[in-house]
């Protein structure tokens, strides 16, 4: 088993006991509503905010949770099913620097608070430093934007993310300043709305018009085993009694066709996420027949549809160079005063002069 982690003397230590209600709870689980617990108990600690799930798995797996006992061990499997009675120490240590460096990128600020902070990322931009974009990123923009408010819970080369859009996308995000702030929006993430707090929308170019025009799509989204940059639905597959075993994530999105042009060459959809899967939208519309407009993945092979539209709607279409894809509605209860946001944010304006030009055709 991983021998404990270091302790120093910066971090602080919580000694937490299961009551009969909590056994069988995952240890994961258990530690982040203990926590919770004590950290609006104790004011000093409440100012940074409890940590969220994802920080707890952390913690348990660096080995900074011990169970009690003749001789105290560290537990590191984060699915431990707790029993009554038994104790606990938790060792939390100061949040993590953002590693990453500040680098003077411009950055749409569509709202900011001492909690957070909403973003309209533009097309083009990667989300946080990975294998192939070390820097240039929005975490960069936003470490020098926001300096050492930034909450280091989401991971040295994440933080403060706690969604993320694709490289190509445009649209709202909204990223936490604090420990606290990040564990209530990833909380709200994890829900994907169905808690009534959180509220996504998009607005996506597709070929075609999906029929009915307005509909859900429901089909398991994982890596494709023939190109593993590419996402794949994966067919139904049910075992001798009847239930539902197909492998995969489960991806569920909602459309609505809002206008046609060129005589239903291409259409206007909206898409809300009941779950955030990879190139969710992407690999749905593709699924249902209608790919994105601009998508060099799953978009291919429709040549023969771009001949058909006005050359002045083919170059706009070049000019975009990228999926039609605009994450358009971002609403979510603040993380810390409840209050309701909620944020609107108009198509970027390479997807309006394409839409300009087809409305013109």
């Amino acid at each position: 088993m991983m021998p404990a982690a270091p302790r120093n003397e910066e971090e602080k230590r919580y000694a937490l006991t299961v009551a009969e209600t909590e056994g069988g709870a995952r240890l994961d689980k258990y530690l982040t509503e203990a926590l919770a617990r004590k950290f609006d108990e104790d004011e000093a600690a409440s100012a940074g905010g409890a940590p969220s799930r994802a920080r707890v798995k952390q913690l348990i797996e660096e080995g900074r949770v011990l169970i009690e006992g003749t001789r105290p061990r560290p537990l590191t499997e984060p699915s431990y099913r707790v029993k009554r009675g038994e104790k606990f120490e938790v060792a939390l240590p100061p949040p993590l620097p953002a590693k990453p460096e500040g680098q003077a990128i411009p950055l749409d600020v569509v709202y900011e608070d001492a909690e957070l902070i909403v973003v309209m990322k533009p097309a083009g931009l990667v989300v946080h430093p990975a294998p192939g974009n070390h820097d240039m990123t929005l975490v960069n923009a936003l470490v020098a934007h926001c300096g050492d408010t930034l909450s280091g819970i989401g991971g040295e080369r994440r933080p403060g993310i706690v969604h993320r859009l694709d490289k190509e996308t445009s649209g709202l995000m909204v990223v936490a300043k604090t420990d606290r702030a990040h564990r209530g929006l990833a909380e709200q993430f994890a829900a994907h709305g169905r808690d009534g707090k959180l509220t996504r929308a998009y607005k996506a170019l597709l070929w075609g018009v999906p029929s009915p025009k307005k509909g859900t799509v429901n089909a398991n989204i994982a890596r494709s085993t023939h190109n593993r940059s590419k996402m794949a639905t994966l067919k139904t597959r049910l075992d001798d009694e009847g239930e539902d075993v197909t492998a995969g994530r489960i991806a569920i999105t909602h459309y609505k066709v809002e206008r046609e042009y060129s005589d239903g060459l291409v259409s206007l959809v909206e898409c809300r996420l009941e779950t955030g899967r990879t190139h969710q939208i992407r690999v749905h519309m593709t699924y249902i027949g209608h790919p994105l407009l601009g998508d060099p993945t799953y978009g291919t092979g429709m040549k023969s549809r771009a001949a058909k539209l006005t050359d002045e709607a083919r170059a706009a279409l070049t000019r975009l160079n990228r999926q039609a894809l605009h994450a358009w509605h971002l609403g979510f209860e603040h993380p810390v005063t409840g209050e309701r946001m909620s944020f609107n944010a108009p198509l970027p304006e390479d997807m309006r002069e394409l839409v300009e030009e087809l409305e013109g055709s």
